[in-house]
């Protein structure tokens, strides 16, 4: 049980900003200085379309508002700065929002090998079963976000993070208008898509207070088969503006999200039914019968002899049918979130200032199946109690997540002349609930339960798990600014605690940590004149191990994770780059060479059907080298007219085979590149906007991804090209000044290929139904004003 110590260092920060509201005042640059976090970028200028991270002694890029704009409204973030180096991004649907599909990698590293904050918050590793933070699709509605910082190899010294393995990704948020104003949109387009986003800005209401309040609605068919995709969204933040003394900051966010799931396929699945298979959602009689079928052969499988339960359906799937995996009738993802924080942000005296932010993160989530593994029984309660007399072949099959967690992030800054020196720390309590429940179908014309229902009267609960992770984290860090010279240092430490409590069923009890004192991380930064510099870095990572019952250590039997809990070690990196960059006039160019050293890597191997929830087997492949190289160039050739271009060279294979206890051979990987991870990566983007006419192009091409570990199954390259086009009213005044409508346009090109892959998760070879098909072409209006 989480104790509710989450304002603990909030009153005494409070103290000393009332304290220091009396005191004198400071001078503008230490105010400037105590809200620059270490990846906030210089040099660049409002209409960049992206900032290349001048003065870092690290590779970090910056995505702003304005490059989210010439977006498609309501976007995910991740799609915005798919076009950075080193960032692989799919979903298989336009908006890159449909969670279950959702991967982003760089350099190598998974999703959940990566760093995620909103405004400092962590967000955990944005995975689909999240189960210490949320997604950022959730967390905050597209519109409201300032900035998407992007750190490919390594994240800030004070990142709340335990996942951070390989770069980090930190979202900053608007802040409140000084002026009172509302903003609008409203956007329609292909399979029945509406969506709407207001916001009210309240504008300085005197003394320094303002704040927003704005909610956003999305609604979407799925692109294929039945089925929709809805969200509702409430954010609102308040701030207290005391000038260069400092600030008080709070915000609250609201997310419903509801989305009929597209159905995983395989390379066999694609080739025999096409990339529009999906499931069968509205035609449940055919469920059934399928159901029935599968019944009726695992009967037979266990007996030659023995009746079968439903003997006018025979032996053989309709046609075009081959295996039960073939169609599901339908799935879903629900997850509800509240998010909500308060930042005390005080300049205390000339030198030194304090940043307090204590937050707080409650989850309900449910990912639903009907499933014809198992039948319901007869006497199986219905969903309002009553006994079920005709039972389906089906059942509904749910997992069901609960995160509630609260910590709270705190830094010091010391500013003396060259020198910056800051100390922080990070704690976090959560406590996870994950459970596999059962829930009786009733045989009809149609279905007895709603898939985007939470649901209610199981008839059997196959597990049900507490997980408790206790993350403390600090760091040091000094930076000494020499002129052309500037050298930064320090390490971050950190102790994460992971105990599973067994409720129901045959999961793991036990307890587990992961622990490092001193990762350091070093850089240098040479300002070589004309606009050049040259930066290098050194940083050292640990990765934290996962609590639930379907990922990380506890994903196993009591026994496996006996036999494992005292040799397991968290998986490390260590990550070396250098390069250059150039600013002058309109022109950025920026030129990156990296190496990183990954040690322990933990391979999850699927057993069975993915989706039929197996245990997977948890196996240290020892150590992964990778290598590459970055190349970016934007160039403002007019006001109006700006390229953009990246280039990313990725090597990256495991280096030991996977053995067991006793040092046989497991899978022979030594040699193999790692899973979902393109050698190369071309993308352009040329962006036209003269304050009335806007227009973008913009595309993205990667060779092959394996998704087997000895490398024997891949998808092929792909391109894909997304053009928009729009136009702002001016010079009219009132309501209609700003006033734009804007015709977009995804994969222009109509390409037919596969998105995600890994969905289900990998195997060591053959063909596995972990692929999810990309979205189609699909066209959006909007029509907005205010931004």
């Amino acid at each position: 049980m989480i104790e509710r110590t989450w304002w603990v260092g909030v009153a005494p920060v409070a103290l000393l900003l009332a304290q220091t509201a009396e005191a004198q005042e400071m001078p503008q640059d230490t105010a400037a200085a105590v809200t620059q976090s270490d990846d906030t970028p210089t040099g660049g200028t409002g209409s960049d379309i992206v900032v290349m991270g001048f003065g870092q002694s690290r590779q970090v890029q910056t995505v702003s508002a304005i490059d989210m704009e010439r977006l498609t409204p309501g976007t995910s973030p991740l799609k915005a700065v798919a076009k950075l180096p080193g960032v692989n991004f799919q979903s298989s649907d336009a908006f890159g929002a449909y969670e279950w599909s959702t991967r982003i990698s760089l350099r190598g590293f998974n999703q959940n090998q990566l760093g995620f904050t909103l405004d400092g918050v962590p967000l955990g590793d944005m995975s689909y079963g999240n189960v210490n933070g949320l997604h950022i699709s959730r967390a905050i509605i597209s519109e409201n976000l300032a900035t998407t910082t992007v750190a490919q190899g390594a994240g800030a010294l004070g990142t709340a993070s335990t996942s951070n393995l390989g770069g980090t990704l930190q979202f900053t948020s608007r802040k409140p208008s000084e002026t009172a104003d509302l903003v609008a949109s409203g956007t329609y387009g292909s399979d029945q898509t509406y969506r709407a986003f207001v916001r009210a800005e309240s504008g300085d209401m005197g003394g320094g207070l303002k704040g927003y309040l704005s909610y956003g609605f999305l609604t979407t068919d799925k692109w294929k088969g039945q089925g929709v995709q809805r969200q509702h969204q409430a954010n609102a933040k308040l701030v207290k503006d005391f000038g260069e003394r400092g600030s008080i900051t709070g915000f609250v966010d609201f997310s419903d999200r509801r989305e009929n799931d597209y159905q995983d396929l395989s390379l066999d699945i694609i080739r025999r039914r096409g990339l529009n298979n999906d499931n069968i959602t509205g035609n449940y009689p055919l469920a059934l019968q399928i159901g029935r079928v599968y019944a009726n052969q695992q009967t037979r499988a266990g007996s030659a002899t023995a009746a079968l339960p439903y003997p006018s359906s025979g032996l053989s799937f309709p046609t075009g049918i081959a295996t039960v995996d073939d169609v599901y009738y339908d799935a879903g993802g629900l997850r509800r979130d509240w998010l909500g924080g308060l930042t005390f942000d005080a300049r205390l005296t000339s030198v030194l200032s304090i940043t307090s932010t204590s937050y707080y993160h409650r989850n309900k989530g449910q990912g639903s199946w009907i499933t014809p593994y198992l039948a319901t029984p007869a006497g199986a309660p219905n969903a309002d109690g009553s006994p079920i007399t005709n039972p389906a072949p089906l059942s509904f099959r749910t997992t069901e997540y609960g995160i509630d967690r609260a910590g709270n992030l705190t830094r010091l800054l010391v500013e003396t002349g060259a020198n910056r020196f800051e100390l922080g720390g990070w704690y976090e309590s959560n406590t996870f609930t994950q459970a596999r429940r059962f829930y009786g179908m009733a045989a009809g014309s149609t279905p007895n339960r709603e898939t985007l229902a939470f649901q209610s009267s199981p008839f059997a609960t196959q597990y049900n798990g507490k997980y408790d992770t206790e993350t403390l984290q600090y760091h040091v860090a000094d930076t000494l600014d020499l002129g052309p010279l500037t050298l930064n240092g320090g390490w971050k430490g950190m102790r994460i605690r992971n105990r599973a409590n067994l409720l129901t069923g045959a999961l793991v009890a036990g307890k587990i940590q992961a622990r490092d004192w001193f990762l350091p991380q070093v850089g240098a930064l040479y300002r070589l004149g004309g606009g050049v510099e040259a930066f290098a870095s050194y940083t050292e990572n640990m990765r934290a191990f996962v609590s639930a019952a379907t990922a990380g250590p506890f994903a196993t039997t009591q026994d496996g994770f006996d036999a494992i809990r005292s040799t397991l070690k968290p998986e490390t990196s260590k990550t070396v780059e250098g390069g250059v960059r150039l600013h002058s006039g309109g022109l950025q160019l920026s030129a990156v060479g990296y190496y990183v050293d990954f040690a322990n890597r933990l391979l999850t191997f699927s057993n069975g059907a993915g989706i039929i929830g197996n245990p997977p087997t948890l196996n240290n492949a020892g150590n992964v080298e990778s290598y590459g190289a970055e190349a970016s160039a934007s160039y403002r050739i007019v006001r109006p007219l700006t390229l953009f271009a990246s280039y990313s060279y990725n090597k990256s294979t495991y280096q030991d085979d996977v053995r067991d206890a006793k040092g046989v051979v497991l899978s022979p990987t030594k040699g193999k590149t790692v899973v979902d991870t393109p050698e190369h990566m071309v993308k352009g983007e040329i962006v036209y906007d003269d304050g009335g006419i806007f227009a973008r192009a913009g595309g993205d091409y990667m060779t092959k991804r394996y998704f087997t570990y000895l490398n024997d199954q891949s998808v092929g390259a792909r391109l894909l090209v997304d053009a928009s086009i729009g136009y702002r009213l001016r010079g009219l005044g009132g309501v209609l000044e700003g006033l734009a409508i804007e015709g977009s346009v995804t994969n222009l090109t109509d390409k037919r290929y596969i998105a995600t892959i890994g969905s289900n998760g990998y195997v060591a070879s053959g063909d596995n139904q972990t692929l999810l098909a990309g979205a189609p072409r699909q066209w959006f209006v909007t029509l907005r004003r205010g931004f």
